[in-house]
Parts: C-alpha cells; structure tokens; sequence
C-alpha cells in the first residue's frame, strides 16, 4: 500500500529541543492521516504542555507568518492544541483528513494567546 505524499516543512524543527514534545512527522502515516480536531486547553495545563504550545505557535509564526501554509509534516496531536482557534483553515472545504489541506494562523487570535511569541511589534 502507497503512504499518502506529504509535504515536508524543511527548516522547521522537529520538536521542542529537550523535550519529547513533537513538532513534525518523519513520514506518512500507514494507517491513514490523523484527523485535527479542537482540543481544549485547560488553565490547569502543566507549564511544559504551555511551554511546547508557545514554541510551537513561534515556529509557526517564524516559518510561515500570516500566509497560508499546507498541513504536510506537521504533527496531528500539536496542532490540534490549536486547531480552531490559533491555527485556522485557510480555504473551504477543509479536509481535517489531509497532508494537503491549507491552514493560517489567526493573527489576533494567537497574539492575544501567545503575547509572548508576538511582543517584537508583529
């Protein structure tokens, strides 16, 4: 059975340096690709889940601004943590269900979440 081609994001990194936190996939899944779903963020998170949420919204910000950026490698379960609020579908219909499908990040959104990530003057 053919792996679904995935778009690779070179340059992004692959998790939160020094930590387990996962950033991007090696390869295709072969059971199919994950679905995005909105997950809750809770205000009882553990500071290292906030911690790998932030990086991972500055990587995104760092790699792909306000454009449109194709899902590809990047991992299921961290965007998820974003999905629907942070990180937005960037055309309709919109397959949770693929490497291909495009997403954005919400500007307004996200600096309001993420101070941190945008206090430079973004």
């Amino acid at each position: 059975m053919a792996l679904p081609a995935m778009h690779k994001h070179r340059g992004f990194p692959g998790r939160l340096a020094g930590t387990d936190f996962q950033f991007t996939l090696r390869r295709a899944n072969p059971r199919g690709v994950t679905a995005l779903q909105r997950r809750e963020r809770h205000a009882d998170r553990k500071p290292a889940d906030r911690r790998a949420d932030a990086a991972f919204m500055a990587a995104l910000w760092d790699h792909f601004g306000e454009q449109p950026f194709v899902r590809g490698n990047l991992d299921a379960g961290r965007l998820s943590w974003l999905f629907g609020r942070e990180v937005i579908p960037a055309e309709e219909p919109f397959d949770v269900r693929s490497y291909d499908a495009l997403l954005k990040i919400d500007v307004e959104r996200a600096r309001a979440a993420f101070p941190d990530v945008f206090e430079s003057g973004v």
